[in-house]
């Protein structure tokens, strides 16, 4: 966000949350999301031991390695805590101290008895026989408008056609999705990630294949950005809503998508 607020990159790619944070206060040109990524939040809760029929009020009492207070990842987790009638504050043991990418090696470690966790790590918790997915923080938060595309509203204005281009290019990628199976897509995006084995790239693409990630359009729709400020709201960061047509715009994400 800070990149794209001073210039120095003209379209920013983030959690749609800091677009509403830099509106909210107060930036004149401020930035405005064009083209939803993605719809599903891409964590998963791993816990100690194997569980079959897992329910959220089975964290109660227990102690659970959590993300940064005020990130995406914390809030939809308390979100889906206070959507079961548990309250994170006192119910939940959640360790907010770990380093983002350090959670998966203190869970290791013998830390808690759950951990919330992105890909790879949740898988290769369970490679290692050291843990094991029982939820998916993206099927049971509901269609989060988890990461966009976004630029500066004066730039959107004055560059169309090139932000146009590039929505367009973005639709071919989400038709590839739509269209191809999980080791198609692994086969093609594994040159960037070349430390991961293929069969493990593949079961992760399947994860968020099978939990509905990835938009087959990239129209950024009000329901969406209206639970997004639910829960902004639920976790006390948001001092009012912020409207959906000033800080939207679907013009060139329904055009690509003809």
């Amino acid at each position: 966000m800070t990149a794209v607020l001073t210039g120095e990159a003209d379209i920013g790619f983030m959690g749609s949350e800091s677009t509403v944070y830099t509106y909210a206060g107060g930036t004149e040109d401020y930035v405005v999301n064009f083209a939803q990524l993605t719809q599903r939040a891409g964590n998963f809760l791993v816990s100690r031991e194997p569980i079959e029929n897992f329910s959220w009020d089975m964290l109660i009492g227990k102690n659970v390695l959590g993300g940064r207070a005020g990130g995406m990842p914390q809030m939809v987790f308390e979100y889906i805590l206070e959507k079961n009638n548990i309250d994170p504050g006192t119910e939940v043991n959640i360790d907010q101290s770990i380093d983002f990418g350090s959670t998966a090696a203190a869970f290791s470690g013998g830390d808690a008895d759950f951990t919330v966790e992105f890909e790879p790590h949740a898988t290769m918790l369970e490679q290692k026989g050291e843990g094991y997915v029982v939820a998916s923080l993206g099927e049971d938060s509901g269609y989060v408008p988890y990461t966009s595309f976004s630029a500066k509203k004066s730039y959107l204005e004055e560059h169309k056609d090139t932000v146009q281009a590039f929505t367009d290019a973005l639709q071919k990628g989400m038709d590839y999705v739509q269209s191809h199976t999980p080791e198609e897509i692994a086969r093609v995006i594994a040159p960037q990630f070349a430390e991961t084995d293929m069969e493990t790239l593949t079961k992760i693409v399947e994860r968020y294949y099978n939990q509905d990630t990835w938009k087959s359009d990239l129209v950024f729709e009000k329901s969406s950005f209206d639970l997004l400020q639910n829960i902004l709201d639920d976790a006390g960061v948001l001092k009012e809503r912020v409207p959906y047509e000033d800080l939207v715009t679907t013009d060139f994400a329904q055009k690509a998508a003809q």
